[in-house]
């Protein structure tokens, strides 16, 4: 008997081995770490760093946040309901919501307050919940005419911060084929060190079609944006890549498109372990997609949306790395207490 309890036992073992290796392996596809000594507890006690996910739901009815580990999982704070309610701008709403982390711990963001108004939304916070009286910069007050200004993207470098949006001048660019409502949109953006005094509206981008939703990572001495093909007739409706030594000197040349048939909108990009992750809004298929790749210079993409779960209902944003603390704090605050 003994032996054959010591055969079980072993053999019992063995299978808690062979399926913990196999978690592990998945672990490691997921976040590119190496196989040596590998535990997700360990990694994540090692880095202590977590990925928010900051959008909206409806028209835009406020700040959701998701938090993810790995990339692929996303998950809800604050049961789902919005941490910052609009409060500027003549429709009040807040889409297209865009956060960085300044070098003093500060988060900043940025958003669209309406469909036809001149400016964004702003407000800081040091941890995400608590923030600070919003503000609106009147962005494109210099252009009467003036339609929109949609999806403003924060994007942190050499100690300035560069705010980058959509809008359309009516007769200001030629219109290459057709969109909805006549809106030919290019990219304006404004530079600021502290959110009180901006550099003077300057065209950003004009890649020669109508172009909205930009996001920007850097990798090495290059930066890459990646972009919304806005063109309804022929249809485009597809994200693209363009790539630079430059951050205010990109080429009018881009990517074919790195999307499908699917109709796309409001990428965001970031670095996890050894991926890069590109998501992106399927807004009329009412979910997320994804792609991820090890070599972005090479722009080896593997399309991974069968993989992602995200919150229901979740619209346009930004993902973007904090450390786990901040993430703790927030759960911390704002989970149900247990009784």
């Amino acid at each position: 008997m003994r032996k054959h309890s010591l055969r079980l036992f072993l053999a019992l073992l063995s299978v808690l081995l062979l399926t913990a290796c196999a978690s592990q392996r998945e672990a490691r596809e997921r976040t590119g770490e190496p196989a040596s000594g590998f535990s997700i507890w360990k990694y994540l006690d090692r880095h202590q760093k977590a990925w928010l996910f900051s959008y909206f739901t409806g028209d835009g009815d406020g700040l959701h946040l998701a938090y993810s580990y790995d990339g692929l999982i996303w998950r809800a704070l604050n049961q789902g309901q919005p941490l910052l309610r609009p409060e500027v701008g003549q429709a009040r709403l807040l889409r297209d919501p865009s956060i960085v982390q300044g070098p003093d711990g500060t988060f900043h963001m940025v958003w669209t307050t309406g469909w036809t108004e001149k400016g964004i939304g702003y407000a800081s916070s040091k941890d995400l919940i608590h923030w600070s009286e919003q503000q609106e910069i009147p962005v494109m007050a210099q252009e009467p005419e003036a339609r929109n200004t949609w999806a403003p993207e924060l994007f942190y470098n050499k100690g300035t911060y560069y705010i980058v949006w959509a809008s359309t001048i009516p007769g200001r660019f030629p219109m290459n084929g057709t969109a909805e409502d006549g809106y030919n949109h290019r990219l304006y953006y404004t530079k600021t060190k502290d959110f009180k005094t901006f550099s003077p509206t300057a065209l950003f981008y004009d890649p020669g079609f109508n172009v909205i939703d930009a996001c920007f990572i850097k990798e090495g001495s290059k930066y890459y944006m990646f972009l919304k093909n806005e063109t309804l007739e022929p249809v485009e409706k597809n994200i693209r890549m363009a790539v630079s030594g430059k951050l205010e000197n990109f080429p009018a040349s881009v990517s074919d498109p790195l999307t499908g048939q699917e109709w796309a909108e409001g990428p965001t990009a970031v670095k996890i372990g050894k991926y890069t992750y590109l998501y992106w809004d399927k807004y009329r298929n009412h979910r997320y997609g994804a792609m991820r790749t090890k070599k972005l210079g090479k722009a080896e993409w593997e399309d991974i949306s069968d993989m992602v779960r995200f919150p229901g209902g979740m619209r346009h944003g930004t993902a973007f790395q904090v450390d786990a603390s901040v993430l703790k704090n927030i759960q911390r605050l704002t989970e149900p207490k247990e009784e």
